[in-house]
């Protein structure tokens, strides 16, 4: 393993910063702890947790990451209000199916956000990752089409989040 500064700081203070959010506190002795514990985590962890290091904080990046904050509570509000009207509805309109699509996302980070973007958005489950292929299991099937599949489900997060992972 190979001890890169620059990935080793930044993985310290994004732990530390975490550490600073769970903890809510300020006091002198918590800021200490968050540290150490930080130092040592990001030792083992930073060559896998991030091989770009400060370059994650292009303004960019950081202003798109911030983005996709609103545009993933609107997809997911959207799909809350589509699943319960399924469930509400006397007849249950679904139609379950599992769909294959392919990704446009090139990290492995990229492609495990918008996998886990998909699953936390009610109505579907990324079920697989295969290289750029994800098979998701969709509430009601509306498409099989790969392209159009993509258009429904992935596209509205990798259009912010390509901005963010390239």
């Amino acid at each position: 393993m190979r001890f890169k500064l620059n990935s080793y700081l930044f993985t310290f203070l994004v732990g530390w910063a975490l550490w600073l959010l769970l903890t809510w506190s300020v006091d002198p002795e918590e800021l200490a702890a968050g540290a150490l514990v930080s130092a040592l985590v990001a030792l083992p962890t930073h060559t896998r947790f991030s091989a770009k290091g400060f370059r994650w904080l292009h303004p960019r990046r950081v202003l798109c990451a911030l983005l996709y904050a609103p545009l993933f509570l609107w997809e997911m509000l959207k799909a809350n209000l589509d699943v319960a009207y399924r469930v509400l509805h006397p007849k249950r309109p679904i139609r379950p199916g599992i769909v294959r699509t392919k990704t446009r996302l090139k990290s492995n980070l990229g492609k495990v956000t918008v996998a886990n973007s998909i699953t936390l958005t009610p109505g579907t489950i990324t079920l697989e990752v295969d290289g750029d292929d994800l098979y998701i299991h969709w509430i009601y099937v509306r498409e099989t089409e790969p392209e159009k599949v993509y258009e429904a489900i992935p596209g509205p997060f990798e259009r912010c989040l390509r901005r963010v992972f390239q």
